[in-house]
């Protein structure tokens, strides 16, 4: 499985952007879909999943301004990001759990200006 993030990039603070996570492979064991995101000096952390079934959960810093969403059709997940803040800013990795196996994104740069 490989995984290719989009979408990065630097946007203002209150502004939005929308990461792509795009999955090409062998596919269709997957069981989980997540994006993290790791701030300089800090662990990376689980933002946003979509598990087996469809149900979704979202870190607490995130909820109500974070959506993640999955497109079955074009093997791709999103991350819709509204009213960013400063310490929003970080890469943004997406993973995957097929069959078993985690697979992950290279990572995308999102900086959050004030």
């Amino acid at each position: 499985v490989q995984l290719v993030e989009s979408g990065g990039g630097l946007v203002q603070a209150g502004g939005s952007l929308r990461l792509s996570c795009a999955a090409s492979g062998t596919i269709y064991g997957i069981s989980f879909m997540g994006w993290y995101r790791q701030a300089p000096g800090k662990q990376r952390g689980l933002v946003a999943a979509i598990i087996l079934g469809g149900s979704t959960n979202y870190a607490d810093s995130v909820k109500g301004r974070f959506t993640i969403s999955r497109d079955n059709a074009k093997n791709t997940m999103y991350l819709q990001m509204n009213s960013l803040k400063p310490e929003d800013t970080a890469v943004y990795y997406c993973k995957t759990t097929n069959w078993g196996m985690d697979y992950w994104g290279k990572g995308t740069l999102v900086t959050v200006s004030s």
